[in-house]
């Protein structure tokens, strides 16, 4: 069990004064899988991703990740051990270039994070990689523009380089195409597809598309309880889905 599943919650519950949002949530996300937590508004899934990332605690239940209860651990604990909220963590400077942005993220995990006031000469062992990064998200082209140049979708193509930085073994991804158009969110998913080979990536994401293309198993949340589990043609299928969904404005 510990080998198939990175990360598992056993009634996972999160109450706000007599307010339950997330109530006795049983997750199982596959290694190496992509995971979406998908829902209504006011389903409980941003609560229930800062239930995992610990920017909240839990009233009661327990994560488990790698085989480890994590379930008390801090935020930057959970970052340190390869579970990564990308743009929540990432850091993007807007009035650094790309290469000089990568290259901060890079020192994170180094323990000289913001030292980027230090001489060229010594960052220049985190060239290599961060052009490889760079590349890997399409962006080798813009390494020496400014972020703030970059229009919306390439903004999020790095801020993933960054978050990559970090060797994450799972990514979480908080709505990562909110306010792309087409073009983007094509790229961005193609994108998503590549870093997935390697690491577990769980998301919630809104556009229903995108989910149907990129994931292995889906799980919605109607007021703050599982509703279905399964892939895309098992959960787009159910009634009870179907009805949760209605006059939401998805399809």
């Amino acid at each position: 069990m510990a080998e198939e599943y990175i990360l598992t919650t056993t009634g996972l519950t999160k109450e706000f004064a007599g307010f339950v949002a997330v109530k006795d949530v049983n997750l199982n996300v596959r290694r190496f899988s992509i995971h979406a937590l998908i829902g209504p508004n006011g389903a409980g899934k941003t609560t229930c991703f800062n239930l995992l990332t610990k920017f909240l605690s839990p009233s009661r239940g327990r994560i488990t990740y790698n085989g480890r209860d994590i379930t008390s651990h801090k935020p930057a604990d959970i970052a340190r051990s390869g579970l990564v909220r990308s743009f929540q963590i990432s850091a993007v400077f807007p009035h650094l270039s790309l290469l000089e942005n990568v290259r901060v993220a890079l020192q994170r995990p180094l323990g000289t994070s913001f030292h980027f006031w230090k001489s060229e000469r010594s960052l220049d062992g985190l060239n290599d990689r961060a052009e490889e990064l760079l590349e890997a998200v399409g962006l080798a082209d813009y390494r020496s523009h400014t972020a703030v140049e970059l229009p919306y979708g390439r903004k999020r193509a790095l801020e993933i380089a960054t978050t990559l930085a970090l060797e994450p073994e799972m990514m979480l991804l908080d709505e990562p195409m909110a306010g792309m158009g087409h073009e983007d969110i094509e790229k961005i998913s193609d994108l998503i597809k590549r870093v997935a080979q390697k690491r577990t990536v769980l998301m919630v994401e809104h556009n229903l598309s995108v989910v149907a293309k990129l994931s292995d198993t889906i799980t919605v949340l109607r007021r703050g309880e599982i509703l279905a589990e399964g892939d895309y043609d098992t959960v787009s299928r159910n009634p009870e889905v179907i009805e949760a969904y209605m006059g939401t404005g998805h399809a």
